[in-house]
């Protein structure tokens, strides 16, 4: 059986990237996943109502079990519980599930000093298709005011691969970050890397 060579270099990617976080004094804490389903507006719909198709994005994120998070590209970011999943079968006649697009990233949680980071392979299907990487300093609750810190540990084990401002920050200016704000980024990545799926697509944040 061939190896995808895809596959191979993505993982590659994710140990080297683990392996400069645990040479710096990182300690594994777990491990996290977060998940994206995509729902379209039904044919149906369209055709009686005359709008046009809209796609909706059903996510999950294991630090937060007991919430279901459902996003538009362009609109807000709806928290609910997670029997939302149940209501969105009940509106089948409204929204369709496309299941081939389902992606999702696993991997594992650090812990250096004040900071969290994961580091997870994206999967669509059982198909390596990029990496996320994740990282939150911890005491600090309004992002515009820790980011040159964020940025210069990002650096630390990223080099120049770490990530320019995620344009989520330019909406929050010096209000409180939120666990929308983290999905909203998980989408663009997701989204990022069903459009380029030739190669593998590093999103950090």
């Amino acid at each position: 059986m061939r190896r995808d060579s895809r596959a191979s270099t993505v993982q590659q990617t994710v140990e080297r990237l683990t392996r400069k976080l645990e040479v710096l004094g990182a300690e594994k804490q777990g491990t996290f996943c977060v998940d994206c389903e995509t729902y379209h507006t039904a044919a149906s719909t369209i055709g009686t109502q005359g709008q046009t198709g809209k796609l909706m994005y059903v996510m999950h994120n294991s630090e937060y079990p007991l919430s279901c998070f459902a996003l538009f590209e362009s609109g807000p970011c709806l928290i609910a519980d997670a029997n939302f999943d149940i209501l969105m079968v009940k509106l089948k006649g409204f929204f369709q599930n496309a299941k081939a697009n389902k992606i999702e990233t696993r991997g594992t949680r650090y812990q250096y000093c004040d900071f969290l980071v994961k580091v997870g392979t994206v999967t669509m299907g059982p198909s390596a298709r990029g990496i996320s990487v994740e990282v939150e300093y911890c005491p600090c609750v309004i992002a515009n005011d820790c980011w040159s810190l964020l940025m210069e540990f990002m650096q630390s084990f990223m080099g120049s691969h770490a990530p320019g401002l995620p344009s989520v920050f330019g909406t929050k200016h010096d209000s409180i970050y939120s666990p929308s704000d983290t999905m909203v980024q998980y989408m663009e990545l997701f989204n990022k890397i069903r459009k380029q799926q030739q190669v593998p697509v590093a999103g950090m944040r």
